[in-house]
């Protein structure tokens, strides 16, 4: 087919983009997918829900997605909150395109912070988890989701301050709501602690040393069913170097990554991980990376397959911004996470003489 320069001129930028793309990497502009291939993951997919305000979910999940795809296998699809327009819009709470790939997930891990979505694409995610499948909740996906007061939707007890359920999504499924930051707001930072009883759980092979710079959040009481892998020692800074915090902050110290075999009303159990870190920065720790991919094997599964030698390495530039609300990058584009790159078309492709 001849293009000319005039009908050339017509075509959106984000469809050049995608016709140049590597074969494979890219489905749709409005969120970017990696293919994964061989590796223990292979033939499982996971989908991975960007939606928060304030701890850069939106640089987080694109690499986790990197790591799970080309260091270990699973196919990852990365869906954003973002404007209308696609540019990225951690802001706009009622807009993740690309839910209806929920409905094809083997896993979802969700970076969420009070959303709104409208009950259509709201429904993908409540069957998903209504049918007991498998789940990662990071950081403030204890409250992701926040319905007004007078809402009708169906979906509405999925609220973080739910009474009709209680405490919604948090309390119900990942075992927890929000409760408050129990360590200083950036400035005491978070060292994760493996308690004795549980050094030989699965998800903790090949990990030794967390550290984070979000803060310990407040947990009250997580569900009987919960199994504690990580507990956060509030650290006096924001450094990993930084002393434990002496006084009642840490006596005694507060869950910060957890499991639960959730019982469903027909008696199967759901396999759900959650962990109140996951700020993109955090995700600098590679043992809490390593901790997140040996809970995707574990909550699929194939917890036989961890290997405490697997590479959790950075696959291509990772230079994640401070969390804050507001320090969002402007006009990035789900494209833009797209591993490995190739420039989007910026000229006209002439007429091809013969």
């Amino acid at each position: 087919m001849n293009w000319t320069l005039g009908s050339m001129a017509l075509v959106p930028l984000c469809l050049l983009f995608v016709a140049n793309a590597p074969a494979g990497t890219l489905d749709d502009p409005r969120w970017v997918t990696y293919q994964g291939g061989s590796g223990a993951g292979s033939g499982k997919n996971i989908v991975l829900l960007s939606g928060d305000e304030e701890y850069r979910s939106e640089e987080g999940l694109p690499q986790m997605a990197r790591i799970l795809a080309l260091r270990h296998g699973f196919k990852c699809t990365v869906l954003f909150s973002q404007s209308p327009e696609g540019i990225i819009d951690p802001d706009n709470s009622s807009n993740i395109p690309g839910m209806h790939l929920i409905d094809d997930a083997d896993l979802v891990i969700m970076l969420l912070r009070f959303r709104r979505l409208p009950d259509e694409d709201m429904a993908h995610l409540v069957k998903y988890v209504e049918a007991g499948k498998p789940l990662i909740g990071l950081r403030t996906s204890t409250h992701a989701f926040n319905y007004e007061g007078n809402s009708t939707s169906p979906y509405a007890k999925w609220s973080f301050r739910s009474k009709e359920w209680k405490d919604g999504f948090g309390g119900q499924v990942l075992g927890e709501t929000w409760v408050n930051h129990h360590g200083h707001h950036g400035q005491e930072s978070t060292r994760g602690v493996i308690p004795a009883a549980v050094a030989q759980h699965p998800i903790l092979q090949g990990v030794t040393d967390v550290w984070g710079r979000t803060d310990v959040y407040g947990i009250r009481k997580l569900p009987a069913d919960a199994t504690v892998l990580l507990e956060g020692s509030v650290r006096a800074g924001m450094t990993p170097d930084a002393p434990a915090v002496e006084g009642p902050k840490n006596s005694p110290r507060h869950p910060v990554f957890w499991t639960r075999q959730r019982k469903l009303p027909e008696g199967n159990l759901q396999r759900i991980v959650c962990t109140t870190m996951g700020a993109s920065r955090d995700l600098e720790s590679v043992d809490l990376r390593r901790a997140i991919v040996n809970g995707s094997y574990w909550c699929l599964g194939i917890e036989d397959k961890i290997d405490p030698k697997s590479s959790m390495e950075i696959v291509g530039e990772y230079k994640p911004t401070p969390f804050g609300f507001g320090k969002s990058t402007k006009g990035v584009r789900p494209q833009d996470h797209a591993y490995p790159k190739k420039a989007a078309v910026t000229e006209p492709i002439q007429d091809k003489k013969d």
